[in-house]
């Protein structure tokens, strides 16, 4: 039998794909920062050393 009414499932799924995509976005941003750091640190110890 054929659904009537509204589609499920399709109401939020704009808001829930923007939502998703902050959150993954959030996350690069993150590991990238992290490893900038990283990158920094490793470069004044090596600059110690000298």
């Amino acid at each position: 039998m054929a659904h009537a009414g509204q589609d499920k499932n399709t109401k939020n799924k704009a808001k829930h794909s923007k939502l998703m995509a902050q959150k993954k976005n959030k996350k690069k941003a993150e590991a990238t920062l992290r490893k900038e750091r990283l990158k920094e640190i490793i470069k004044r110890s090596k600059e110690e050393k000298k």
